[in-house]
């Protein structure tokens, strides 16, 4: 009974208003933690995964093998492949999609990746102002790959120390 009656008479007062006033207050006059993110950027994982990439060897051959284990083990199906056979006998793409509006940056890809071709680099600042401006085509990825190969190459490196 005298329960109910603090409960009816703290209701009164408005003490759970008066507890938040107090609350906001409090964080009215302390130090704001707003980042203005262009200007501003916070500190990223290592193990970021942003946009992808496909690598070439150090002579200039793409590492792509057309394995194919990239597109089985996309659980998006965000991956599309399609591979010729070669003159000396060795099997590369035609063609190598990956629509972003679909993938859900797993990582599973470049881990499946048995020559380490296929990686998710730690860029996030890209975008895409209709549909298929988020379907990446191998020339795409090539030219990702080859743009940032030694950032990929030092945060490959960097990330095999936290395995």
């Amino acid at each position: 009974m005298l329960a109910r009656v603090r409960e009816i008479a703290s209701s009164f007062m408005l003490t759970e208003l008066v507890k938040g006033l107090v609350l906001t207050g409090r964080y009215l006059f302390s130090r704001k933690i707003t980042i203005y993110f262009p200007e501003e950027k916070t500190p990223y994982s290592p193990r970021m995964r942003g946009l992808h990439a496909l690598r070439r060897y150090p002579h200039g051959e793409e590492r792509c093998i057309a394995c194919k284990l990239c597109e089985a083990v996309c659980p998006a199906l965000a991956i599309t492949i399609e591979s010729e056979m070669r003159d000396d006998g060795t099997r590369r793409t035609t063609r190598y999609d990956i629509d972003l509006t679909k993938c859900i940056f797993c990582g599973f890809c470049e881990e499946s990746c048995p020559v380490d071709s296929i990686v998710e680099t730690s860029f996030i600042e890209y975008h895409g102002e209709a549909r298929g401006d988020l379907l990446y085509t191998k020339p795409m990825l090539l030219a990702i790959g080859d743009k940032y190969e030694e950032r990929i190459a030092r945060d490959r490196a960097q990330d095999a120390r936290y395995r």
